[in-house]
């Protein structure tokens, strides 16, 4: 009986897990491409909607084989989410060492712990601005957060996940996934429906605003009644004595408000000498020109952070005497990533399990056989979009890409909802929605991979094994209520009728 159960928690391991997952997939593409499964892909051509066929290719195989054998390194060294989130370790892990951090969480010790999840909710939500590198600034940071005041770091590390998860279909302001959803959005109602549209991107933004604090709210009140009574309120080890300094605390304070001056001034779009130099002036409008893919601005924006919290981190170290000379400085930068070699084991088995499933196109195929089930359903408003809700939280499950979805999918789906008397806008809205709750519950997600790194770094009981699906057990009652919380929001709203943006209604 012991045996069995050691054998059975042997398999609960995460990197055990994402060896299983990838079996399956393996075991799925050889069954698939047996029976010749494919789908019909609908894209947006030069000047019309245009049709390919896409089919699941087996990785069984010889040429799946060469690809498995001769791209693990290639898939491994250009995972994007590895690079960036080791430069967000080193400006947190001098922030850490230096004692800033720990001197200005030492301010919010007495706030009442309600008001705590509230703010690291909402810190997810609007954080949403700088996209997807949030991920790897607020894990660790909110990790750090909780533990200094004697809370749980891994409660922290799953509010942070949830909150900038499932709020990331929101926010105070648009980010550049808004942008780039948008493009796609104009460009399918205007091939098919109606070539006068233009996308606006404050077409939302009631909607988006209203919905930050009514998520927030509720969710505070979701994550107090249901995840935070399975931690108990200290669950750390003894920490590292630092000495705190209210003028370092000042300058250092001084210091990032200079720096963060003149970031805003190289995005300016002014003809003032140096101004702009961080924008893509080869763009028309002020959004591209800040978010385009070769924005200097959008392609350094980690690293300027990370440079922000090196400076500041120095300055208060040497004022504070917690760093004492140029050796513990470069000590300190690696503060970090103690006990986090796990992330780095993970990241290498999930970016083979990434590059595995794009290879054998089986999310691809199921998702545009998924788009062809909802095309040919003769139905419009609330059913429409309750099944259009499902349908993308299942894609997402499979396919967490926000844009390779809305690729595959907006062809499709806007000039449906277009022709149901939905606006376009409404539509990209409702799909950010339903893609946030598919990637809360996928271990697909590379951002679900991080979280768990820094749940297994903050671990301090050995009975409580970290694993894939049991975090995922965890966080299912609130991330399902929550995801509830949504769909009322999104029923509501339509029914109402009232403006979703600036001129823009749910309905046409």
């Amino acid at each position: 009986m012991k045996k069995k159960k050691q054998k059975k928690e042997y398999f609960k391991g995460p990197v055990s897990t994402l060896l299983v997952i990838m079996f399956a997939i393996s075991i799925v593409s050889l069954l698939l491409s047996l029976i010749d499964f494919q789908g019909n892909k609908t894209y947006i051509g030069t000047e019309s909607l245009e049709t390919s066929v896409i089919a699941v290719k087996n990785i069984i195989s010889i040429d799946g084989l060469k690809f498995v054998l001769g791209n693990a390194i290639k898939n491994f060294v250009q995972f994007k989410p590895l690079a960036v989130i080791i430069i967000s370790l080193i400006g947190i892990g001098i922030s850490e060492k230096s004692g800033l951090l720990n001197a200005i969480f030492f301010k919010i010790k007495k706030i009442k712990f309600e008001v705590i999840i509230f703010a690291t909710l909402f810190l997810g939500i609007i954080s949403s601005v700088i996209g997807e590198y949030s991920y790897m600034f607020l894990i660790p940071l909110v990790g750090l957060m909780y533990k200094y005041l004697d809370r749980s770091p891994t409660l922290g590390v799953m509010i942070s996940f949830i909150g900038i998860t499932l709020g990331y279909a929101t926010g105070l302001i648009f980010n550049y996934d808004d942008y780039s959803l948008g493009l796609l959005t104009q460009a399918a109602a205007n091939l098919d429906v109606d070539p006068n549209y233009k996308f606006n991107l404050f077409s939302n933004i009631y909607i988006m605003v209203t919905s930050t604090f009514i998520i927030t709210f509720i969710a505070t009140l979701i994550i107090n009644r249901f995840l935070v009574i399975k931690f108990p309120k200290k669950e750390i080890a003894e920490q590292e004595v630092l000495y705190t300094s209210k003028k370092g605390l000042r300058i250092s304070f001084l210091v990032a408000f200079l720096m963060i001056i003149l970031l805003v001034y190289t995005i300016l779009d002014v003809k003032l000498l140096g101004a702009g130099i961080l924008l893509d002036k080869s763009q028309t409008t002020y959004v591209a020109k800040l978010f385009s893919e070769t924005s200097p601005f959008r392609e350094g924006i980690v690293f300027i952070i990370t440079l922000i919290m090196m400076v500041c981190g120095f300055v208060y170290g040497k004022i504070s005497g917690n760093i004492k000379d140029s050796h513990e400085y470069s000590l300190g930068l690696s503060k970090n990533f103690e006990n986090l070699g796990i992330m780095f084991v993970l990241m290498f088995f999930m970016s083979q399990l990434i590059a595995i499933l794009d290879w054998t196109n089986i999310g691809d195929v199921i998702s545009v056989r998924l788009v062809d089930f909802v095309s040919s359903m003769q139905i419009s408003g609330l059913p429409l979009i309750l099944i259009f809700i499902v349908i993308v939280i299942i894609m997402s499950i499979l396919k967490p890409d926000l844009i390779t979805k809305w690729q595959l999918l907006s062809p499709t789906v806007i000039p449906l909802f277009m022709r149901s008397n939905i606006t376009p806008n409404f539509t990209q809205f409702i799909f950010k929605v339903a893609d946030s709750i598919g990637k809360c519950i996928t271990p697909f997600f590379i951002y679900f991979i991080i979280e768990l790194s820094f749940l297994e770094k903050y671990r301090v009981n050995d009975k409580k094994q970290i694993s894939i699906f049991g975090t995922l057990k965890l966080m299912m009652p609130t991330i399902s209520l929550i995801a509830l919380t949504w769909i009322l929001l999104i029923v509501i709203w339509y029914i109402i009728g009232i403006p979703i943006g600036v001129g823009t209604y749910s309905t046409i």
